[in-house]
């Protein structure tokens, strides 16, 4: 057996293995996993947690002819081991190299892009309904977390599938609980009771010859359907009646680290035909005893010290996560009113300490966005004043419910909206650059970017003043931040710097960027003018009367898609006056990973390049 993951030739050299040799792959793989990300970073506890089922379901099923669909599909990295990419490890996250996540432009292994939660059963029920169409044989299998069953379009995809009777394999990984050996054991036996050729023989058989009998067939029928259901009932555990009821067979708990055990359930439920769900049990973080101690640290983790755990990048600054959670906290201890709700990112979104110290007031509704976007309309409704923190790229599932569950009714919400932009090496899936474009739409909707964190505390000051929906959108990382400055805010856009010859409006983190240009800009002997907009919405034009008579040029800088953010609203705004008005966004596509250096400059949006460009606009009109 190799040593060197990289020197086999997989899947093939999987499917010739012993059991011993898989074992043994599994030790190797994870050794593998703990060097790659602690050099590049990423997803760590959630993979380190399916090796064994990720050898197993290759084992047994044959991609890319078969179809496995990761949810969310942060926990592909074994996935992608097992399909011929560990050579390509050492590019993981970064431009131009292997994703943290599917991508069926990087292996025909990967079937469906996936990146946000909740979607995999969805997919897999579209792709075995097309495979019926067509008369064609292959495996549909969708591999979801605890976490994401939390969301409520897998229910949806369940009860679509349970009520189709197509055959489609689900298999639900859950690391939030412990095996029980009694419960196991009986679920093991009831799962070789229900693939017995005995039991589906008299299955089939009933189903055949009685169901359609009038008067005495259809009493027994029914008779035995009760007799099932009975027992059933009385055996069942762990939440899988809910699954048969939905129209599943249920097998489960099985041990997720007994790759035996694992193969001999993926062969049983192989073997059926109709809707099977596999309950598998496993631990975050298997292996590695940092990542087992604290999976929620090394779910997502930069480079780290593999012997410590220690992470190797040093943080300068303060997160503006952090910054909002304190700020939030310390008014919601001075008015009972404050609530805070979150989508299973109560310590990534700063909200940890609120929970630690107003427990009966903190929410996380997990990986559900929709509903928490409407379980704070609910009690905003009530009196109380919810703050709501999202990830940018996540809220986008909740655009129905602020719409019209929200901003119909204008009630006063604030959305802390964290990741704000370019996020980075998770790449598209995560980047929030929409947000202004599809908060802009809705009525009654204000619209706040602050350029550091000074100022972010103002708005939330300002925000919860407010009888309305606000919308707070900054970026990920640290940022500047004095606690013995107290600003304050009053909704309007800032003039920094008298309108010259080229006025700059810069808005959120890209207002640093605005900074430099105008140095830039200064030391070619052009003056430039800067308005700091911090109020995307209700768009403040007041900056602008400076600029009459004495600026040829204008250009927007933010750290959003060019459509429908701050570019487009000032242009439509100046139409008319006899000004031109240059956008600097990022352009009409899903920006691909990379550290935001490299990715502002494969797209021209250094400050230097932005000077260059000026002054070439500059020189034309002359």
């Amino acid at each position: 057996m190799n040593s060197n993951i990289t020197e086999y030739n997989f899947p093939e050299d999987l499917k010739k293995m012993s059991l011993e040799e898989m074992e043994l792959l599994s030790y190797s793989i994870r050794e593998f996993l703990i060097d790659k990300v602690s050099k590049s970073g990423g997803h760590l506890a959630s993979n380190l947690g399916v090796v064994e089922l990720t050898i197993a379901l290759h084992k047994i099923f044959n991609t890319p002819t078969d179809k496995i669909i990761w949810d969310v599909g942060h926990q592909a990295y074994v996935h992608k081991i097992l399909t011929g990419r560990a050579k390509d490890f050492d590019t993981l996250r970064k431009l131009n190299g292997l994703s943290g996540f599917p991508k069926q432009n990087e292996s025909p292994h990967d079937c469906f892009d996936t990146g946000h939660s909740s979607v995999s059963i969805s997919a897999a029920a579209g792709m075995a309904a097309a495979r019926d169409i067509k008369g064609e044989k292959y495996e549909v299998i969708a591999v979801i977390g605890d976490g994401s069953l939390t969301g409520g379009m897998a229910y949806e995809g369940l009860n679509n599938i349970g009520d189709s009777k197509s055959k489609v394999i689900v298999i639900l990984n859950d690391n939030g609980m412990s095996i029980s050996p009694n419960t196991g054991g009986i679920s093991k036996h009831l799962g070789n009771l229900r693939t017995s050729k005995g039991y589906l023989g008299i299955k089939k058989f009933i189903k055949s010859h009685f169901s359609s009998k009038q008067n005495f067939g259809g009493t027994l029928a029914a008779g035995l359907a009760d007799f099932k259901n009975d027992i059933k009932y009385s055996i069942m555990d762990h939440g899988g009646v809910l699954f048969e009821e939905l129209g599943f067979t249920y097998f489960g708990p099985v041990d997720g680290h007994n790759i035996s055990e694992l193969m001999d359930v993926l062969v049983k439920a192989k073997h059926l035909d109709e809707p099977v769900i596999i309950h598998t049990i496993t631990k975050k973080g298997k292996g590695y005893i940092n990542a087992e101690k604290h999976p929620g640290k090394f779910h997502g983790i930069g480079p780290f010290d593999p012997t410590t755990g220690a992470s190797l990048e040093k943080s300068q600054g303060i997160s503006y996560s952090k910054i909002m959670g304190d700020v939030v906290l310390k008014k919601a201890l001075d008015d009972p009113r404050i609530v805070a709700v979150t989508a299973a990112m109560g310590e990534a979104t700063g909200l940890g300490s609120f929970a630690k110290h107003l427990p009966s007031r903190f929410f996380d509704v997990g990986i559900a966005e929709e509903h928490a976007v409407t379980f704070a309309a609910g009690m905003a409704k009530e009196g109380m004043r919810p703050i709501v923190a999202i990830y940018s790229s996540f809220l986008q599932r909740g655009y129905d419910q602020m719409m019209h569950d929200v901003c119909m009714q204008n009630l006063p919400i604030v959305f802390a909206i964290d990741r704000a932009g370019c996020v980075g090496a998770d790449g598209e899936t995560h980047n929030g650059m929409f947000d202004l474009s599809y908060l802009s739409s809705m009525p009654n909707m204000t619209i706040l970017t602050p350029k550091d964190g000074n100022q972010l505390e103002a708005m939330i000051d300002y925000a919860f003043t407010l009888d309305s929906p606000v919308a707070i959108r900054y970026p990920r990382g640290n940022t500047d931040y004095d606690k013995n400055i107290t600003s304050t805010f009053d909704g309007k856009n800032i003039r920094i710097k008298t309108a010259g010859k080229v006025d700059i409006w810069a808005c959120g983190k890209m207002f640093s960027y605005g900074e430099q240009i105008v140095n830039l800009l200064n030391n070619k002997g052009i003056n430039a003018g800067l308005v700091d907009v911090a109020t995307v919405k209700p768009f403040d034009i007041t900056p602008f009367d400076e600029c009459k008579g004495r600026t040829d040029l204008i250009l927007t800088l933010e750290d959003h898609s060019i459509n429908g953010g701050l570019g487009q609203q000032l242009s439509a705004l100046v139409s008319g006056e006899n000004v031109h008005v240059i956008k600097f966004a990022w352009p009409d596509e899903f920006i691909p990973q990379g550290n935001f250096d490299q990715l502002i400059d494969k797209y021209n949006l250094t400050p230097e390049k932005i000077t260059e460009r000026i002054c070439e606009e500059l020189e034309r009109k002359a």
